[in-house]
């Protein structure tokens, strides 16, 4: 047999390893003609607009012959079992690849493409890419026209794992709970490596000598992106007005952390995990545990990072206000007297000395308790507070001590010092009752002033004597008045 020989051709149709189909579109382009006689010129917005347009082109194509390769790929017995089932091989997805296929042929091509899905006869998806030709000779009548169809289930099938894999990475970062930031540290590396390569050891002492370094490192990060949480935290209408802020974010406190942050880099460590204290956008002080991390396959550059901020405000909150309690009487919101012995003992070791101390107790507190009520007992005490909290500033404090008793402690005051303390809280008082008129705070002070030597325990007793000789003096006082009234 020659090359040229028919039976030759027929066998490579038969066994080429790809789907091939021999169809005739003679009925398609004359029905193309109608339509242009009628008037249609956008054959795409044509057909979109009404799929019968479609099924009408389908049902004039006549398929001539299949190859094995297609039998075998729908999983049909002949070409009969084929074409007697084309309604469950072409269906679903393929409407917008004939539409595409169709306006190709319409605009004057011989040859279309597109990227469909078909389906087996055992109901399997298959997605191919579909080639079609009119074979030479029958360009005025597409009479014979050559489909060639490639099965890319496989790589198709990767793409939509990939494509599922990517949405649902996005999913978790767009939707997470917490602040998510990618940011490229790149410029930051490529700064610090520079600095090694000076024969810089200790970064510490580099950063400490060289302030300049650390705002300069910050300046070269570039954020890359940041999820729906990062916006609602800090207070930003969308990305951009953030990043356009982010000088307004990242301020005050934050350099001393982004300093640790860049000598654990320096160290090697990849992962980091610190308490930090950021600003949203209105000025609202947040404070955040940051987690840092160079992402997988970027070591070597830093050229993309994950930071992640949960928001720990209202734990900080909480923290500071049981330290608070720890420390002060809720009551009077004077310090209480844990935080007195303790500051009393740090006295003692550390000074600085001389130290004047002033024992204070409120007159006729158990009278008001027991003829008014302890509501007016406890008016009483915070009225107190209020004096004692005008009265000093740190490292001065002021301490209930007990019940209805104050103790004032003033660090580095020699006695004349404690007299002008006394002074402004008798001046204190007086403004306080004027604002109290109907029941008169009154209070009873022993003051004493360390000297060499001495213990502050002693300085305390003296204090102590001297109000309780101030308070037995207050109440024979109190008691004459009380008899003179009587005897009026």
């Amino acid at each position: 047999m020659s090359a040229t020989d028919p039976d030759d051709g027929a066998k490579m149709f038969d066994l080429a390893p790809v789907s091939l189909w021999i169809e005739d579109y003679s009925a398609v382009r004359a029905l193309f003609e109608q339509w242009r006689a009628e008037g249609v010129d956008d054959i795409k917005a044509f057909l979109a607009a009404d799929p019968d347009h479609v099924r009408q082109c389908s049902k004039r194509i006549r398929v001539l012959k299949v190859n094995r390769k297609t039998l075998s790929l729908f999983g049909a017995r002949d070409l009969a079992h084929l074409m007697a089932n084309l309604g469950q091989v072409m269906r679903d997805d393929t409407f917008k690849s004939h539409v595409e296929e169709l306006a190709q042929l319409w605009n004057g091509q011989t040859s279309f493409s597109s990227h469909t899905v078909n389906y087996t006869l055992t109901g399997e998806r298959l997605d191919i890419q579909l080639s079609g030709t009119v074979l030479p000779g029958h360009e005025q009548s597409w009479d014979r026209v050559m489909i060639a169809i490639e099965d890319v289930s496989a790589r198709e099938g990767a793409r939509r794992r990939l494509m599922d894999s990517e949405n649902y990475a996005f999913g978790l970062f767009a939707h997470s709970p917490v602040s998510l930031w990618v940011e490229d540290f790149s410029a930051v590396k490529r700064l610090m490596d520079d600095v090694r390569a000076r024969g810089v050891e200790d970064f510490r002492v580099f950063t400490d000598v060289h302030e300049e370094f650390v705002p300069r490192c910050m300046s070269e990060i570039r954020v890359l992106d940041v999820n729906s949480r990062t916006l609602e935290l800090f207070g930003a209408a969308d990305k951009e007005t953030l990043l356009h802020n982010l000088s307004a974010v990242f301020r005050d406190e934050m350099e001393p952390h982004f300093r640790e942050q860049l000598i654990d880099l320096w160290d090697g460590k990849l992962f980091q995990q610190r308490e930090v204290v950021n600003y949203a956008l209105d000025g609202t002080k947040l404070h955040l545990l940051l987690q840092f991390s160079v992402l997988p396959n970027h070591e070597r550059d830093w050229s993309l990072v994950q930071i992640a901020l949960t928001d720990i405000t209202a734990r900080k909150k909480a923290e500071a206000y049981l330290e608070y309690l720890g420390t002060h009487d809720v009551l009077t919101r004077t310090l209480n007297r844990s935080f007195y012995v303790d500051e009393l003992n740090r006295l003692e070791r550390k000074g600085p000395k001389p130290v004047t101390i002033i024992i204070a107790d409120l007159n006729g507190l158990k009278t008001a308790n027991d003829e008014l009520g302890h509501g007016v007992g406890d008016a009483l005490l915070r009225r107190a507070g209020e004096v004692f909290g005008s009265l000093v500033e740190k490292p001065a404090s002021v301490s209930r001590i007990g019940g209805d008793e104050f103790a004032v402690l003033l660090p580095g005051t020699n006695a004349a010092g404690g007299e002008a303390v006394l002074a402004s809280l008798a001046e204190l008082l007086e403004l306080n009752n004027q604002y109290h008129p109907d029941l008169i705070l009154s209070i009873s002070t022993g003051i004493a002033t360390s000297r060499p030597g001495d213990r502050l325990e002693q300085v305390v007793k003296r204090a102590d004597m001297k109000m309780l000789h101030a308070k037995r003096l207050y109440y024979l006082q109190a008691n004459r008045d009380r008899r003179g009234t009587g005897a009026a």
